[in-house]
Protein backbone atom coordinates (compact mmCIF):
# COMPACT_ATOMS: atom_id res chain seq x y z
CA UNK A 1 0.00 0.00 0.00
CA UNK A 2 1.33 3.32 -0.75
CA UNK A 3 1.42 5.86 2.25
CA UNK A 4 -1.55 8.18 0.57
CA UNK A 5 -3.80 5.27 1.28
CA UNK A 6 -3.23 3.86 4.37
CA UNK A 7 -6.02 4.81 7.08
CA UNK A 8 -3.43 6.43 8.60
CA UNK A 9 -2.34 8.73 5.77
CA UNK A 10 -6.23 9.32 5.28
CA UNK A 11 -6.65 10.13 8.92
CA UNK A 12 -3.43 12.72 8.41
CA UNK A 13 -5.25 14.58 5.67
CA UNK A 14 -8.37 14.67 7.05
CA UNK A 15 -6.94 16.11 10.29
CA UNK A 16 -4.38 18.21 8.39
CA UNK A 17 -7.48 19.98 6.20
CA UNK A 18 -9.90 19.95 9.73
CA UNK A 19 -6.94 22.65 11.03
CA UNK A 20 -6.28 24.70 7.96
CA UNK A 21 -8.65 27.96 8.44
CA UNK A 22 -10.89 28.51 5.59
CA UNK A 23 -11.42 32.05 3.43
CA UNK A 24 -14.49 32.71 6.18
CA UNK A 25 -12.01 31.99 9.35
CA UNK A 26 -9.44 34.22 7.92
CA UNK A 27 -11.40 37.13 7.49
CA UNK A 28 -13.33 36.68 10.85
CA UNK A 29 -9.49 36.86 11.71
CA UNK A 30 -8.84 40.04 9.66
CA UNK A 31 -11.87 42.22 11.69
CA UNK A 32 -10.85 40.58 14.95
CA UNK A 33 -7.24 41.33 14.56
CA UNK A 34 -7.79 44.88 13.66
CA UNK A 35 -10.18 45.57 16.54
CA UNK A 36 -7.55 44.26 18.90
CA UNK A 37 -4.69 45.96 17.33
CA UNK A 38 -6.75 49.23 17.77
CA UNK A 39 -7.24 48.18 21.53
CA UNK A 40 -3.57 47.24 22.23
CA UNK A 41 -2.03 50.05 20.55
CA UNK A 42 -4.10 52.26 22.91
CA UNK A 43 -2.65 50.80 25.77
CA UNK A 44 1.28 51.80 24.80
CA UNK A 45 0.28 54.59 22.14
CA UNK A 46 -0.64 57.07 25.78
CA UNK A 47 2.79 56.30 27.40
CA UNK A 48 4.73 58.42 24.87
CA UNK A 49 2.31 61.46 24.40
CA UNK A 50 2.09 62.14 28.76
CA UNK A 51 4.96 64.55 28.42
CA UNK A 52 3.48 66.67 26.24
CA UNK A 53 -0.24 66.13 27.85
CA UNK A 54 1.03 68.05 31.05
CA UNK A 55 2.40 70.50 29.51
CA UNK A 56 -1.30 70.96 27.25
CA UNK A 57 -3.18 70.86 30.13
CA UNK A 58 -0.31 72.78 32.68
CA UNK A 59 -0.96 69.68 35.54
CA UNK A 60 1.61 66.91 37.37
CA UNK A 61 2.27 63.64 36.53
CA UNK A 62 0.40 62.74 39.57
CA UNK A 63 -2.60 63.75 37.82
CA UNK A 64 -1.78 62.88 34.34
CA UNK A 65 -1.18 59.21 35.16
CA UNK A 66 -4.59 58.26 35.45
CA UNK A 67 -4.58 59.30 31.41
CA UNK A 68 -2.99 55.32 31.99
CA UNK A 69 -4.47 54.32 35.32
CA UNK A 70 -8.05 54.80 34.41
CA UNK A 71 -7.67 52.70 31.32
CA UNK A 72 -6.29 49.95 32.81
CA UNK A 73 -9.06 49.67 35.65
CA UNK A 74 -11.86 50.62 33.57
CA UNK A 75 -10.22 47.19 31.44
CA UNK A 76 -10.54 45.09 34.87
CA UNK A 77 -14.06 46.20 35.33
CA UNK A 78 -15.66 45.14 32.02
CA UNK A 79 -13.50 41.83 31.67
CA UNK A 80 -16.14 39.49 33.55
CA UNK A 81 -19.19 41.83 32.54
CA UNK A 82 -18.05 40.68 28.89
CA UNK A 83 -18.03 37.39 29.48
CA UNK A 84 -21.99 37.06 31.17
CA UNK A 85 -22.72 39.95 28.79
CA UNK A 86 -22.26 37.62 25.64
CA UNK A 87 -23.39 35.06 26.73
CA UNK A 88 -26.50 37.01 27.92
CA UNK A 89 -26.71 38.77 24.39
CA UNK A 90 -24.36 36.96 22.21
CA UNK A 91 -20.94 37.93 21.69
CA UNK A 92 -21.16 39.04 18.02
CA UNK A 93 -23.76 42.25 19.73
CA UNK A 94 -21.71 42.56 22.28
CA UNK A 95 -18.32 42.96 20.07
CA UNK A 96 -19.86 45.82 17.72
CA UNK A 97 -21.05 47.46 21.19
CA UNK A 98 -17.44 47.42 22.52
CA UNK A 99 -16.40 49.14 19.21
CA UNK A 100 -18.80 51.59 18.83
CA UNK A 101 -17.76 52.01 22.82
CA UNK A 102 -14.20 52.61 21.92
CA UNK A 103 -14.28 54.49 19.00
CA UNK A 104 -17.04 56.94 20.98
CA UNK A 105 -14.55 57.10 24.13
CA UNK A 106 -11.69 57.60 21.47
CA UNK A 107 -13.28 60.92 19.64
CA UNK A 108 -14.62 62.20 23.22
CA UNK A 109 -10.80 62.12 24.29
CA UNK A 110 -9.34 64.10 21.06
CA UNK A 111 -11.26 66.94 22.22
CA UNK A 112 -10.34 66.78 25.42
CA UNK A 113 -10.73 70.72 26.91
CA UNK A 114 -9.40 69.69 30.63
CA UNK A 115 -7.43 66.59 32.68
CA UNK A 116 -10.30 65.72 34.05
CA UNK A 117 -12.40 65.19 31.13
CA UNK A 118 -9.28 63.24 29.42
CA UNK A 119 -9.01 60.90 32.36
CA UNK A 120 -13.24 60.19 32.44
CA UNK A 121 -13.16 59.70 28.71
CA UNK A 122 -10.51 57.38 28.75
CA UNK A 123 -12.33 55.67 31.02
CA UNK A 124 -15.19 54.78 28.31
CA UNK A 125 -12.49 54.26 25.67
CA UNK A 126 -11.07 51.84 28.63
CA UNK A 127 -14.49 49.97 28.55
CA UNK A 128 -14.53 49.49 25.29
CA UNK A 129 -11.24 47.93 25.03
CA UNK A 130 -11.59 46.16 27.96
CA UNK A 131 -14.70 44.12 26.11
CA UNK A 132 -12.69 43.59 22.80
CA UNK A 133 -9.82 41.43 23.73
CA UNK A 134 -11.51 38.76 25.72
CA UNK A 135 -14.32 38.52 22.97
CA UNK A 136 -11.49 38.29 20.57
CA UNK A 137 -10.90 35.19 21.53
CA UNK A 138 -14.70 33.92 21.91
CA UNK A 139 -15.59 34.87 18.43
CA UNK A 140 -12.33 33.45 16.90
CA UNK A 141 -12.23 29.94 18.99
CA UNK A 142 -16.20 29.71 18.60
CA UNK A 143 -15.90 30.22 14.74
CA UNK A 144 -12.98 27.60 13.65
CA UNK A 145 -13.72 25.27 16.18
CA UNK A 146 -11.26 23.09 19.25
CA UNK A 147 -9.15 21.49 16.48
CA UNK A 148 -7.59 24.77 15.08
CA UNK A 149 -6.97 27.20 18.50
CA UNK A 150 -3.44 26.55 18.05
CA UNK A 151 -3.74 28.51 14.65
CA UNK A 152 -6.51 30.92 16.32
CA UNK A 153 -4.16 32.11 18.78
CA UNK A 154 -1.49 32.66 15.89
CA UNK A 155 -3.78 34.71 14.64
CA UNK A 156 -4.49 36.72 17.51
CA UNK A 157 -1.22 36.73 18.76
CA UNK A 158 -0.25 39.37 15.55
CA UNK A 159 -2.15 42.14 18.33
CA UNK A 160 -0.32 41.05 20.92
CA UNK A 161 2.91 41.18 19.43
CA UNK A 162 2.86 44.26 17.21
CA UNK A 163 0.99 46.40 19.74
CA UNK A 164 4.29 47.16 21.97
CA UNK A 165 6.36 47.90 18.77
CA UNK A 166 4.19 50.05 16.70
CA UNK A 167 2.60 51.70 19.68
CA UNK A 168 5.35 53.77 20.89
CA UNK A 169 6.48 55.23 17.21
CA UNK A 170 3.40 55.49 16.24
CA UNK A 171 1.89 57.52 19.28
CA UNK A 172 5.86 59.68 19.44
CA UNK A 173 5.02 60.65 15.24
CA UNK A 174 1.30 61.70 15.80
CA UNK A 175 2.50 64.25 19.00
CA UNK A 176 5.53 65.31 17.48
CA UNK A 177 4.10 65.92 14.37
CA UNK A 178 0.62 66.44 14.08
CA UNK A 179 -0.81 66.61 17.32
CA UNK A 180 -1.87 64.91 20.96
CA UNK A 181 -5.60 64.36 20.21
CA UNK A 182 -4.36 62.44 16.43
CA UNK A 183 -3.46 59.49 19.33
CA UNK A 184 -7.14 59.18 19.80
CA UNK A 185 -8.23 60.40 16.47
CA UNK A 186 -7.01 57.81 14.82
CA UNK A 187 -8.80 55.51 16.05
CA UNK A 188 -12.57 56.38 14.65
CA UNK A 189 -11.61 55.38 11.19
CA UNK A 190 -10.07 52.38 12.41
CA UNK A 191 -13.19 51.72 14.79
CA UNK A 192 -16.04 52.06 11.78
CA UNK A 193 -14.23 50.14 9.60
CA UNK A 194 -14.13 47.11 12.32
CA UNK A 195 -17.77 48.16 13.05
CA UNK A 196 -18.93 47.58 9.40
CA UNK A 197 -17.08 44.63 8.26
CA UNK A 198 -17.84 43.10 11.56
CA UNK A 199 -21.60 43.63 11.01
CA UNK A 200 -20.78 41.78 7.52
CA UNK A 201 -18.57 38.79 8.50
CA UNK A 202 -18.74 38.24 12.33
CA UNK A 203 -20.81 34.54 12.76
CA UNK A 204 -23.92 35.43 14.69
CA UNK A 205 -24.71 33.17 17.27
CA UNK A 206 -27.70 32.74 19.81
CA UNK A 207 -28.19 34.14 23.00
CA UNK A 208 -28.07 32.07 26.33
CA UNK A 209 -28.92 31.75 29.53
CA UNK A 210 -25.83 33.13 31.94
CA UNK A 211 -24.95 33.13 35.31
CA UNK A 212 -26.11 35.75 37.61
CA UNK A 213 -23.88 39.02 37.41
CA UNK A 214 -22.04 39.93 40.70
CA UNK A 215 -23.11 43.62 39.95
CA UNK A 216 -21.99 44.57 43.95
CA UNK A 217 -18.57 42.98 43.72
CA UNK A 218 -18.30 45.43 40.42
CA UNK A 219 -19.39 48.67 42.34
CA UNK A 220 -17.05 47.82 45.28
CA UNK A 221 -13.94 46.50 44.21
CA UNK A 222 -13.29 49.11 40.69
CA UNK A 223 -14.22 52.13 42.09
CA UNK A 224 -12.58 51.77 45.31
CA UNK A 225 -9.16 50.94 44.09
CA UNK A 226 -9.17 53.96 42.36
CA UNK A 227 -9.97 56.23 45.08
CA UNK A 228 -7.73 54.02 46.83
CA UNK A 229 -5.01 54.87 44.52
CA UNK A 230 -5.91 58.93 44.05
CA UNK A 231 -5.89 59.15 47.92
CA UNK A 232 -1.94 57.58 47.81
CA UNK A 233 -1.08 59.45 44.60
CA UNK A 234 -2.20 63.39 46.40
CA UNK A 235 0.73 62.24 48.81
CA UNK A 236 3.65 64.12 47.16
CA UNK A 237 1.37 67.45 46.87
CA UNK A 238 0.02 67.59 50.41
CA UNK A 239 3.20 66.80 52.04
CA UNK A 240 2.20 63.21 53.82
CA UNK A 241 -0.58 61.26 55.16
CA UNK A 242 -2.56 63.88 57.35
CA UNK A 243 -3.88 65.87 54.91
CA UNK A 244 -7.59 65.18 54.32
CA UNK A 245 -7.40 65.37 50.29
CA UNK A 246 -5.05 62.25 50.97
CA UNK A 247 -6.56 60.25 54.06
CA UNK A 248 -10.04 60.84 52.87
CA UNK A 249 -10.18 58.98 49.29
CA UNK A 250 -8.00 56.72 51.22
CA UNK A 251 -9.44 55.21 53.80
CA UNK A 252 -13.12 55.50 51.56
CA UNK A 253 -11.27 53.41 48.71
CA UNK A 254 -9.56 50.88 51.54
CA UNK A 255 -13.22 50.19 52.96
CA UNK A 256 -14.64 49.30 49.90
CA UNK A 257 -11.72 46.98 48.69
CA UNK A 258 -12.19 45.12 52.00
CA UNK A 259 -16.37 45.12 51.76
CA UNK A 260 -15.27 43.74 48.53
CA UNK A 261 -13.31 40.90 49.81
CA UNK A 262 -15.94 40.55 52.83
CA UNK A 263 -18.47 40.23 49.85
CA UNK A 264 -16.93 38.14 47.96
CA UNK A 265 -15.99 35.31 50.89
CA UNK A 266 -19.50 35.03 50.58
CA UNK A 267 -21.01 35.05 46.90
CA UNK A 268 -20.70 31.54 45.18
CA UNK A 269 -20.48 33.39 41.83
CA UNK A 270 -18.36 36.20 42.93
CA UNK A 271 -16.18 38.64 40.51
CA UNK A 272 -12.89 37.14 41.99
CA UNK A 273 -13.55 33.87 43.09
CA UNK A 274 -11.53 33.95 46.37
CA UNK A 275 -12.30 29.83 47.41
CA UNK A 276 -9.84 29.44 44.61
CA UNK A 277 -6.88 30.96 46.77
CA UNK A 278 -7.39 28.33 48.85
CA UNK A 279 -5.03 26.19 46.23
CA UNK A 280 -1.65 27.06 47.30
CA UNK A 281 -0.03 27.21 43.39
CA UNK A 282 -2.99 29.09 42.32
CA UNK A 283 -1.91 31.44 45.42
CA UNK A 284 1.72 31.81 45.13
CA UNK A 285 1.03 32.21 40.92
CA UNK A 286 -1.51 35.41 41.85
CA UNK A 287 0.84 37.06 44.60
CA UNK A 288 4.38 36.56 41.95
CA UNK A 289 1.74 38.00 39.20
CA UNK A 290 0.94 41.20 41.74
CA UNK A 291 4.28 41.64 42.56
CA UNK A 292 5.73 41.40 39.04
CA UNK A 293 3.22 43.71 37.50
CA UNK A 294 3.38 46.46 39.45
CA UNK A 295 6.76 46.70 38.97
CA UNK A 296 7.28 46.45 35.28
CA UNK A 297 4.13 48.22 34.24
CA UNK A 298 4.93 51.13 36.59
CA UNK A 299 8.47 51.23 35.15
CA UNK A 300 7.15 51.00 31.70
CA UNK A 301 5.53 54.60 32.65
CA UNK A 302 9.20 55.91 33.18
CA UNK A 303 10.92 55.11 30.10
CA UNK A 304 9.57 57.77 27.46
CA UNK A 305 9.36 60.33 30.52
CA UNK A 306 12.56 59.72 31.10
CA UNK A 307 13.89 59.96 27.34
CA UNK A 308 11.90 63.45 27.09
CA UNK A 309 12.81 64.92 30.34
CA UNK A 310 16.43 63.86 30.87
CA UNK A 311 17.52 63.44 27.71
CA UNK A 312 15.50 65.94 25.66
CA UNK A 313 14.29 63.93 23.05
CA UNK A 314 11.03 64.28 21.13
CA UNK A 315 8.08 62.08 21.64
CA UNK A 316 8.87 60.06 18.00
CA UNK A 317 12.62 59.49 19.78
CA UNK A 318 11.44 58.29 22.46
CA UNK A 319 9.18 55.84 20.79
CA UNK A 320 11.70 54.69 18.79
CA UNK A 321 13.90 54.02 21.73
CA UNK A 322 11.37 51.84 23.27
CA UNK A 323 11.33 49.28 20.32
CA UNK A 324 13.80 47.31 21.69
CA UNK A 325 11.55 46.01 24.08
CA UNK A 326 8.22 44.83 22.06
CA UNK A 327 11.19 43.36 19.45
CA UNK A 328 12.65 40.94 22.52
CA UNK A 329 8.66 40.13 23.43
CA UNK A 330 7.99 39.34 19.97
CA UNK A 331 10.88 36.95 19.55
CA UNK A 332 10.05 35.27 23.03
CA UNK A 333 6.65 34.90 23.18
CA UNK A 334 6.63 31.66 20.59
CA UNK A 335 9.33 30.20 22.47
CA UNK A 336 8.05 30.49 25.96
CA UNK A 337 4.45 28.80 24.89
CA UNK A 338 6.79 25.55 23.20
CA UNK A 339 8.51 25.85 26.36
CA UNK A 340 4.98 25.59 29.03
CA UNK A 341 3.74 22.97 26.56
CA UNK A 342 6.71 21.11 27.47
CA UNK A 343 6.13 21.60 31.34
CA UNK A 344 9.22 24.17 31.97
CA UNK A 345 7.01 26.79 32.94
CA UNK A 346 8.18 26.83 36.79
CA UNK A 347 11.68 26.87 35.18
CA UNK A 348 11.99 29.83 32.93
CA UNK A 349 9.46 32.45 35.30
CA UNK A 350 11.84 32.68 37.90
CA UNK A 351 14.46 32.82 35.37
CA UNK A 352 12.35 35.78 33.73
CA UNK A 353 12.17 37.39 36.92
CA UNK A 354 15.75 37.46 37.79
CA UNK A 355 16.79 38.87 34.08
CA UNK A 356 14.13 41.88 34.99
CA UNK A 357 15.83 42.37 37.87
CA UNK A 358 19.08 42.54 36.76
CA UNK A 359 17.62 44.97 34.15
CA UNK A 360 16.10 47.20 36.97
CA UNK A 361 19.42 46.50 39.45
CA UNK A 362 21.25 48.32 35.77
CA UNK A 363 18.68 51.48 35.50
CA UNK A 364 18.81 52.02 39.31
CA UNK A 365 22.27 53.52 38.05
CA UNK A 366 20.88 55.23 35.24
CA UNK A 367 22.05 58.84 34.67
CA UNK A 368 22.00 61.73 31.82
CA UNK A 369 24.71 60.36 30.46
CA UNK A 370 23.69 56.51 29.83
CA UNK A 371 24.66 55.30 26.62
CA UNK A 372 21.42 54.74 24.47
CA UNK A 373 22.97 51.51 23.24
CA UNK A 374 23.15 50.43 26.87
CA UNK A 375 19.17 51.20 27.95
CA UNK A 376 18.53 49.41 24.51
CA UNK A 377 19.81 46.26 25.26
CA UNK A 378 18.11 46.76 28.96
CA UNK A 379 14.99 47.15 27.05
CA UNK A 380 15.27 44.01 24.63
CA UNK A 381 16.10 41.92 27.78
CA UNK A 382 13.28 43.34 29.72
CA UNK A 383 10.91 42.17 26.92
CA UNK A 384 12.27 39.00 27.02
CA UNK A 385 11.74 38.66 30.28
CA UNK A 386 8.26 39.47 30.25
CA UNK A 387 7.33 37.23 27.92
CA UNK A 388 8.87 34.34 30.09
CA UNK A 389 7.19 35.23 33.21
CA UNK A 390 3.54 36.73 32.44
CA UNK A 391 1.68 34.03 30.19
CA UNK A 392 4.05 31.20 31.72
CA UNK A 393 3.22 32.16 35.14
CA UNK A 394 -0.74 32.37 34.32
CA UNK A 395 -0.25 28.84 32.70
CA UNK A 396 0.79 27.54 36.63
CA UNK A 397 -1.76 28.89 37.72
CA UNK A 398 -4.59 27.62 35.78
CA UNK A 399 -3.13 24.17 35.69
CA UNK A 400 -3.12 23.70 39.87
CA UNK A 401 -7.41 24.13 39.30
CA UNK A 402 -9.88 21.47 38.72
CA UNK A 403 -11.57 21.98 35.01
CA UNK A 404 -14.37 23.12 35.91
CA UNK A 405 -12.75 25.76 38.21
CA UNK A 406 -10.61 27.06 35.37
CA UNK A 407 -12.59 29.19 33.64
CA UNK A 408 -13.34 31.69 36.59
CA UNK A 409 -9.87 31.31 37.84
CA UNK A 410 -8.49 32.72 34.39
CA UNK A 411 -11.03 35.32 34.80
CA UNK A 412 -9.92 36.02 38.58
CA UNK A 413 -6.09 36.41 37.17
CA UNK A 414 -7.21 38.73 34.75
CA UNK A 415 -8.64 41.01 36.78
CA UNK A 416 -5.62 40.49 39.22
CA UNK A 417 -3.30 41.36 36.45
CA UNK A 418 -5.38 44.93 34.86
CA UNK A 419 -5.63 45.70 38.78
CA UNK A 420 -1.81 45.72 39.79
CA UNK A 421 -0.92 47.13 36.46
CA UNK A 422 -3.27 50.36 37.23
CA UNK A 423 -1.63 50.15 40.57
CA UNK A 424 2.05 49.49 39.17
CA UNK A 425 1.82 53.02 37.01
CA UNK A 426 -0.02 55.21 40.27
CA UNK A 427 2.37 53.81 42.37
CA UNK A 428 5.63 53.99 40.62
CA UNK A 429 4.15 58.10 38.89
CA UNK A 430 3.79 58.79 42.75
CA UNK A 431 7.48 58.26 43.65
CA UNK A 432 8.89 59.96 40.91
CA UNK A 433 6.97 62.61 41.61
CA UNK A 434 8.27 62.79 44.70
CA UNK A 435 12.01 62.11 43.86
CA UNK A 436 11.71 64.88 41.18
CA UNK A 437 10.47 67.48 43.86
CA UNK A 438 13.25 66.60 46.77
CA UNK A 439 15.82 66.34 44.34
CA UNK A 440 15.54 69.54 42.25
CA UNK A 441 14.67 71.38 45.36
CA UNK A 442 18.65 72.50 45.93
CA UNK A 443 18.90 73.52 42.59
CA UNK A 444 16.18 75.74 41.99
CA UNK A 445 17.24 76.98 45.17
CA UNK A 446 20.64 77.81 43.76
CA UNK A 447 18.60 79.07 40.40
CA UNK A 448 16.25 80.95 42.43
CA UNK A 449 18.47 83.90 43.10
CA UNK A 450 19.55 84.64 39.26
CA UNK A 451 15.83 83.29 38.08
CA UNK A 452 16.61 82.28 34.69
CA UNK A 453 13.99 82.34 32.04
CA UNK A 454 11.48 81.81 34.97
CA UNK A 455 13.20 78.65 36.23
CA UNK A 456 12.63 79.80 39.55
CA UNK A 457 8.77 78.89 39.21
CA UNK A 458 9.89 75.17 37.62
CA UNK A 459 8.25 71.99 38.71
CA UNK A 460 8.22 68.75 37.17
CA UNK A 461 5.31 69.20 34.44
CA UNK A 462 7.19 71.66 32.76
CA UNK A 463 10.70 70.64 32.35
CA UNK A 464 11.22 69.67 28.56
CA UNK A 465 9.75 73.42 28.09
CA UNK A 466 12.85 75.06 29.84
CA UNK A 467 16.00 76.63 27.81
CA UNK A 468 18.56 73.86 26.60
CA UNK A 469 21.15 75.79 29.40
CA UNK A 470 18.22 75.27 32.37
CA UNK A 471 17.69 71.82 31.28
CA UNK A 472 21.15 70.93 31.33
CA UNK A 473 21.91 72.25 34.55
CA UNK A 474 18.70 69.92 35.79
CA UNK A 475 19.20 66.71 33.80
CA UNK A 476 21.59 64.89 36.02
CA UNK A 477 19.37 65.39 39.35
CA UNK A 478 16.23 64.49 36.98
CA UNK A 479 18.08 61.45 36.04
CA UNK A 480 19.02 60.80 40.12
CA UNK A 481 14.90 60.86 40.70
CA UNK A 482 14.10 58.21 38.06
CA UNK A 483 17.23 56.22 39.13
CA UNK A 484 15.63 56.31 42.54
CA UNK A 485 12.55 55.60 41.83
CA UNK A 486 13.75 52.02 39.75
CA UNK A 487 14.87 51.40 43.45
CA UNK A 488 11.42 50.68 44.48
CA UNK A 489 10.33 48.85 41.24
CA UNK A 490 13.92 46.27 42.37
CA UNK A 491 12.49 45.71 45.93
CA UNK A 492 8.99 44.54 44.45
CA UNK A 493 10.48 42.54 41.90
CA UNK A 494 13.54 40.93 44.65
CA UNK A 495 10.08 39.96 46.64
CA UNK A 496 7.93 38.61 42.97
CA UNK A 497 11.31 35.98 42.67
CA UNK A 498 11.09 35.13 46.55
CA UNK A 499 7.44 34.11 45.52
CA UNK A 500 8.00 32.97 42.21
CA UNK A 501 10.64 30.08 43.97
CA UNK A 502 7.93 29.12 45.49
CA UNK A 503 5.53 28.09 42.36
CA UNK A 504 4.69 24.42 41.94
CA UNK A 505 7.40 22.88 40.12
CA UNK A 506 5.13 20.66 37.83
CA UNK A 507 2.34 23.12 37.28
CA UNK A 508 -0.11 20.51 37.88
CA UNK A 509 0.16 21.21 41.77
CA UNK A 510 -2.65 18.64 43.38
CA UNK A 511 -6.09 19.58 41.19
CA UNK A 512 -8.66 17.31 42.01
CA UNK A 513 -10.44 15.50 39.65
CA UNK A 514 -13.01 16.79 37.56
CA UNK A 515 -15.18 13.96 38.13
CA UNK A 516 -15.13 14.27 41.85
CA UNK A 517 -15.82 17.76 42.47
CA UNK A 518 -17.06 17.40 46.36
CA UNK A 519 -14.00 15.63 47.39
CA UNK A 520 -11.71 18.46 49.85
CA UNK A 521 -8.48 19.28 47.89
CA UNK A 522 -5.06 17.97 48.58
CA UNK A 523 -2.27 19.64 49.77
CA UNK A 524 0.44 20.75 46.95
CA UNK A 525 3.26 18.32 46.61
CA UNK A 526 6.33 19.07 48.03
Amino acid sequence: MTPSTTPGAAADTATTATEKLDRRILAIGGVIVLGAIMAMLDITVVNVALDQLIIEFDTTLATMQWVATGYTLALATVIPLSGWAADRYGAKRIYLTAVVLFAAGSALAGTAWSAESLILFRVLQGMGGGMLLPLSMTLLVGAAGPARIGRVMAVLGIAMQLGPIIGPVLGGWLVDDVSWRAIFFVNVPVGLLTLVLGAKVLPADRPRPAEKLDVLGLVLLSPGLAALIYGLAQVPAHGGFGAPAVYLPAGAGAVLVAAFLVHAARTPNGLIDLKLFGNRGFSVAAVTMVLFMIAVFGSMLLFPLYFQQVRGQGALQAGLLIVPQGIGMMIIMPIAGRLVDRGHAARIVPLGIVLVIGVVAVLTQLTDTTPYWMIGVALFVLGLAMGMVGMPNMSIALKTLRPQDIARGSTSLTIIQQSAAAVGTATLSVVLTHQVTDRLAPVLARLGAQAPDGAEALDSASISELPEQVRRLLAAPLAEAYAATFTWALLLLVLALVSALCLPKDGSTAAAPATAPSEPEQPPAS
